[in-house]
């Protein structure tokens, strides 16, 4: 009873089971008597025909349109593969192989119709059923573009049915997990992704633009070689997808971007049915001066290849699989029949212009004699057989795959038992087991095939599209890329072979912005591309000694950078030198203040006995000289390299010179001070004693005493006074002080040497360029202490001075102590603006001006004088002269420095009395 159940239910299912739609599929057939056939599907129109889209009637499977030469040549190039194998005695020559091609009209749709065809092994495709009761069905020689691979493939797998791709380079193809039984005789994707992101890498590219078809092929293509270049630094201008069903908005708007776009390098990934409509639109506008990358799929297509694009095309670089002459495949294409198919009389027709059909006459008449040799068509051209080797490979890989499993010995078989297939029923799986390790080498090229998880070595030609004297497009080899080699090796491209765009022998510069020179570093533009950039010079004291220097380097502290900020050098070594001319001219005037110096010493010493040289001091004189010619000389320690010896001695010499030169100065002017105030105590009781004679003689005469005899009262006179009280300080007091005073100042100046003594440096933080050579006082309280010490000595001279100003005689020491001290205060308070406004040797240069135009002031204003005298009015130099002179009848005092000490003794009293003669009594 379950039995008549089931076969009930079968037979019920039978009379159910219909087909819901008939296939429209032209190509070739040849299975009868054949032992094994081999599939093929190639895409011999490019598109197919637009359909009404009426839905009222029973649909039809749509047809073709748009002959392709090109890839009728590859099916050809089967039939022809096919027929050579079958004449040969090495290769299957007990068997004969069949062959069922169809035409996937570059779409998806076809090329699945055409897979379940394949399967169903009969016109009519009934899905999981193998229907047919020819010869089996060995391997699938196709399907053309990668899309069309994919869509096949996934099918095929299924039934783990071999598919041998000539032209599908898709990446995603490597996946055996979803296709498990795809193999290929051109290289992977992955390799050309790489070919051509080596090729921007090495003529320095940074700034691209990328077009891809919208499929497989142009998004895992691009894909990858987009990945490599942006981690190389390389940018993309731009990105545009090309539509796979007619748009012109979309190509135009890919052909606006390409005009508006600054990148002069566009790496297209596309078939050429895909690009043909954009390159004739770029053509319409002109479009020029941009180079081309090409991949394989339309670097020698003569759809792309059509006259006048050269001024677009020309400089064109693309990468080509390998290229092979094979023997009489070209008097195979050239001796056809057009009545023999469908496709040989549409090739006709397209080819002549003309129809066989008479019916179908609305052209002129083909005689079926014309010549295709005449035409120099693409579909006759040899000369560049690539995707047309890759057909033939593909042919005989699966005409050895087959011969191996026609020759399986008995009991030494790869299957189960150690089993062998039969060649006239064995599954496509056994099939594939053969295909997969099959090794062999094509005939007349003699390159060797073998497959890698379904894949061939990744081997190019470097084509370079270059116009010949013709006019004409030219493929030129200008190189390869072997993806098996090691990655440095891999790329090799003549650089002197290339011609570019415009016929230009240089590669063509394509950058979003310049490169940054060595001495400037990159700045990234905000929301911009990092290869979009700007070019920011380096900072004072740091280099960029690269091209796209991201950062710029920090010279070391003795070294700065160099003008152009690309190098470090080092830094100007700064001090004030003996030969320069500033320095010359400071030992000059130094030198020439201390012969001067030296002269009035002389001077002085040959007058030693006169009076002048006698009121003064003549030993604190000399010392106030010998101190000014310390101070002159000293200045010159200050030039040269400072060494440890002469900022010591500079220093020190300095501070002693200018405290012996200032407690001299001193010592005078104290001696000056109590002088002045010494006589005018003196006036003062002159003037008193004055006062009472008066009143007593006055006195005497009112009362009529004859006595009493009042004479002439001089008040103009000096009054007497005692020399004890005019010199308080002797000569000897003098030098006490001047010696005290130094002797401090020594003393000062020894502790400071022994504590922290003045010594070298080097000085580069002041002025960034340089390296000034200086001194360092070692401590800051130390000078400070020892020159505020000389600003006291110097502070107190003046003082005295001032007060002794008014003792005057005919020479008045007392003001040209004032003037000098005044002209020293001068110097010095100018002296402190100036020296911190400078640096470097100008510092230098400004104290030693200071030292010397306060010795200059000091030995002018108190030693020009006394040397006019002596060297000009000698006769000026005598003792009366030295002696006070009359007091002015204003009653102001007078009086003289120099007199004072030599005729104290001398000075007549301020009135007169006469005694009354009483000798009468």
């Amino acid at each position: 009873m379950y039995f008549l159940a089931v076969m009930k239910s079968s037979l019920s299912a039978q009379s159910t089971c219909k087909l819901k739609a008939k296939f429209n599929l032209n190509g070739y057939k040849d299975v009868e008597k054949k032992k094994v056939v081999i599939g093929g599907m190639f895409p011999v129109h490019m598109r197919i025909a637009s359909s009404d889209g009426n839905t009222s009637r029973v649909p039809v499977s749509s047809g073709c349109e748009g002959f392709n030469f090109r890839t009728f040549r590859w099916t050809q190039t089967m039939l022809f593969a096919i027929n050579e194998i079958n004449t040969r005695k090495d290769l299957l020559p007990n068997t004969d192989l069949g062959y069922v091609i169809y035409d996937s009209c570059f779409t998806i749709s076809k090329a699945v119709e055409g897979t379940l065809t394949y399967l169903t092994g009969q016109d009519e495709a009934v899905p999981n059923y193998r229907c047919g009761n020819g010869p089996p069905l060995a391997a699938l020689v196709g399907a053309g573009g990668s899309d069309l691979s994919i869509a096949t493939a996934r099918i095929m797998g299924l039934y783990h049915f071999p598919q041998v791709s000539y032209s599908s380079t898709c990446s995603a193809l490597n996946n055996k997990f979803q296709f498990p039984t795809f193999l290929r005789t051109i290289p992977n994707d992955k390799h050309q992704s790489s070919a051509m992101a080596q090729m921007v890498l090495h003529f320095g590219w940074t700034w691209v633009g990328i077009i891809a078809a919208d499929d497989d092929y142009g998004k895992y293509g691009i894909k990858e070689f987009k990945e490599q270049v942006e981690e190389a630094g390389v940018c993309i201008s731009f990105s545009e997808t090309l539509p796979k069903v007619s748009s012109p908005e979309a190509i135009q708007s890919i052909v606006e971007t390409v005009v508006e776009s600054t990148a002069k390098i566009i790496v297209v990934f596309s078939s050429d049915v895909d690009l043909s409509p954009l390159i004739s639109e770029l053509l319409r506008h002109n479009v020029t001066n941009r180079t081309w990358v090409a991949s394989e799929a339309w670097v020698t297509s003569a759809l792309i290849n059509q006259p006048g694009v050269s001024s677009l095309l020309a400089g064109t670089l693309g990468f080509g699989v390998k290229r092979a002459d094979i023997p009489g495949l070209q008097h195979h294409l050239l001796d056809l029949d057009p009545y023999t198919d469908s496709f040989t009389e549409e090739f006709w027709e397209m080819l002549f212009n003309c129809t066989l059909n008479y019916e179908r006459a609305l052209r002129g008449l083909c005689t079926g004699r014309e010549s295709v040799v005449k035409l120099n068509n693409t579909y006759s051209d040899v000369s560049q057989l690539r995707i047309t080797y890759s057909v033939y490979k593909a042919v005989y890989a699966v005409a050895h795959a087959l011969h191996n499993l026609e020759h399986c010995e008995a009991g030494k078989g790869p299957f189960a038992g150690n089993s062998c297939a039969d060649i006239t029923n064995f599954e496509p799986w056994q099939l594939m087991y053969y295909l997969k390790n099959v090794r062999f080498k094509v005939p007349n090229t003699e390159e060797e095939i073998y497959f890698v998880d379904g894949d061939i070595e990744g081997f190019y030609d470097i084509i370079n599209w270059q116009v010949n004297s013709d006019g004409e497009i030219s493929y030129v080899n200008v190189g390869l890329f072997n993806g098996s080699a090691a990655p440095e090796d891999r790329l090799h491209i003549m650089n002197g072979s290339i011609v570019w765009n415009n016929e230009v022998t240089e590669p063509p510069r394509s950058v979003c912005s310049e490169d940054c020179q060595p001495g400037t570093r990159k700045g990234i533009r905000q929301g911009e591309p990092v290869c979009c950039f700007d070019c920011i010079p380096c900072a004072d004291g740091e280099i960029s000694n690269t091209t796209n220097a991201r950062e710029c380097i920090l010279c070391s502290g003795d070294n700065w950078s160099n003008d152009a900020h690309d190098a470090c050098v080092p830094k100007i070594i700064e001090f004030l030198a003996f030969g320069e001319p500033l320095g010359i001219t400071l030992i000059v005037i130094s030198a020439f203040g201390a012969l001067v110096t030296i002269g009035v010493g002389v001077v002085f010493l040959v007058h030693i006995g006169t009076p002048l040289v006698k009121a003064n001091d003549a030993l604190l004189s000399f010392s106030l000289l010998f101190a000014l010619v310390v101070t002159f000389l000293c200045s010159i320690v200050f030039l040269g390299e400072p060494q440890h010896w002469s900022c010591m001695t500079s220093q020190v010499a300095l501070a002693l010179g200018f405290a012996l030169c200032l407690s001299s100065i001193m010592g005078k002017a104290s001696v000056l001070m109590l002088r002045a105030q010494a006589l005018k105590a003196v006036r003062a009781k002159a003037k008193a004693a004055a006062k009472a004679a008066k009143a007593a003689a006055e006195a005497a005469v009112n009362s009529g005493s004859p006595d009493v005899i009042v004479t002439n009262i001089n008040n103009n006179d000096v009054s007497a006074v005692p020399n004890s009280e005019v010199d308080a300080l002797t000569f000897a007091h003098q030098r006490a002080i001047a010696a005290v005073a130094t002797l401090i100042q020594a003393i000062a100046c020894t502790v400071w040497l022994i504590i922290l003594p003045p010594h070298p440096v080097k000085n580069t933080s002041s002025q960034n360029i340089k390296i000034i050579l200086e001194c360092d006082e070692g401590s800051v309280i130390f000078i400070c202490c020892i020159f505020a010490y000389d600003i006291l000595l110097a502070l107190l001279a003046f003082v005295f001075a001032f007060i002794a100003r008014k003792l005057e005689d005919h020479f008045s020491e007392a003001k040209c102590v004032t003037f000098g001290m005044l002209v020293f205060f001068i110097v010095w308070i100018s002296f402190v603006p100036a020296y911190l406004s400078t640096r470097g040797k100008f510092m230098v240069a400004v104290q030693i001006f200071a030292i010397l135009a306060s010795s200059f002031g000091l030995l002018t204003c108190i030693f020009l004088p006394k040397c006019y005298i002596l060297l000009v009015k000698p006769e000026r130099n005598k003792e009366e002269m030295m002696r006070p002179r009359a007091k002015p009848r204003d009653g102001s005092s007078t009086g003289t420095s120099a007199s004072l000490a030599t005729t104290a003794t001398d000075v007549n009293a301020s009135f007169a009395s006469t005694a009354v003669d009483d000798q009468a009594r």
